[in-house]
């Protein structure tokens, strides 16, 4: 009996050890691969800026300029892709000239960037947006899915007009900078993505579960620093319950941040249970090394007096914003921003 106890207990010895065996092996396989891939795509950027600056020297040696739908791009475009394969239409042409174009110097091309980041980037025309969106793929690491998600709701213009113009340029060159509950805020949020009609038909519930159904899109909206804590969060006071529409903690931060769903217009009601909650999370759930909770009453209207007045003296870090279930007017965004731009 004893005999079988040993050869049971060498066996579960020999089996944990193989399966850790298979375990490093696997994750040396993951790193090799991400290794290779992450080689390739920047060979693949290298040689693409190059191919761009030999067309820009051509150019500048006096040869025709080749603007795009040039008899230069055409036949640069025929003999490569003879020679070559796909790979080099007039587009594809044309994006590596304006690739480097607009990146001169190599060392200012980011290795953490594929070819497909670029191909997004190059659509905007703005100096200052290309730059913050560049910046927030390297350090967010943003797919290329989630580019141009962000690209399409128009994040950059959004963080503008949420900023005095004093933080527009480090917005630009730094990317998102959170250090203070006001740097996660906007307005408004783009909720596009859960599917609901635009037309007030559905209950403040049916907007919660489809953000906890669409949690990645969701947090990346909110922004960097966000993690998930829970939804209909349970507060004991006096006997009475109530309920937090949605909990996060934010890791930069270090603080719990609620969230109050509504689906018209935020009423003052709305503001003061909110600062109800606040109070709470801090004399009852914050530990050592939290800070100051923050509060945030999302609705699809606000009265801007109302809030002010509504918030007036309220110490709690509370904020009232708005959601859109739609991707946000392209134009109007950009004159918005302009005019903020050009305002003394």
């Amino acid at each position: 009996m004893n005999e079988n106890k040993k050869k049971d207990e060498l066996w579960r010895s020999d089996a944990n050890s193989y399966g850790e065996l298979i375990r490093n092996i696997g994750s040396l396989l993951e790193t090799g691969k991400k290794q290779a891939v992450s080689a390739v795509n920047q060979a693949m950027v290298r040689t693409y800026w190059e191919i761009g600056k030999h067309i820009v020297e051509y150019e500048q040696a006096g040869n025709e300029k080749a603007e795009y739908g040039s008899e230069t791009l055409k036949r640069l475009s025929r003999d490569l892709t003879e020679r070559y394969g796909n790979g080099f239409g007039m587009s594809n042409i044309n994006k590596m000239r304006k690739f480097y174009s607009l990146y001169p110097i190599l060392q200012t091309v980011s290795a953490k960037l594929s070819w497909s980041h670029y191909v997004e980037l190059l659509k905007i025309e703005d100096s200052m947006e290309r730059s913050f969106y560049l910046k927030e793929c390297e350090q967010e690491n943003w797919g290329v899915r989630e580019l141009r998600r962000q690209m399409k709701s128009m994040l950059f213009q959004r963080l503008v007009l949420s900023k005095d113009k004093t933080e527009v340029i480090r917005l630009s060159t730094a990317g998102q900078v959170v250090e203070k509950a006001e740097d996660i805020l906007k307005d408004p949020y783009v909720f596009e993505f859960v599917g609901l009609p635009e037309l007030p038909v559905y209950k403040e519930g049916d907007l919660e579960n489809a953000l906890v159904n669409n949690l990645s899109q969701f947090l990346l909206e909110l922004g960097k620093g966000f993690t998930y804590v829970g939804r209909q969060q349970n507060i004991n006071i006096g006997g009475r319950i109530y309920k937090v529409d949605l909990v996060f903690y934010h890791r930069i931060l270090k603080c719990f941040v609620l969230i109050d769903l509504k689906r018209g217009e935020v009423q003052h009601e709305d503001i003061g249970q909110m600062n109800l909650y606040l109070n709470y999370f801090r004399e009852e759930l914050n530990t050592e090394g939290d800070t100051e909770p923050i509060g945030i009453v999302l609705g699809a209207y606000e009265d801007k007096l109302m809030v002010k007045y509504a918030t007036q003296n309220i110490s709690n870090q509370l904020f009232v914003s708005r959601y859109q279930l739609y991707l946000p007017n392209k134009e109007q965004l950009e004159q918005e921003v302009r005019r903020f731009l050009r305002e003394e």
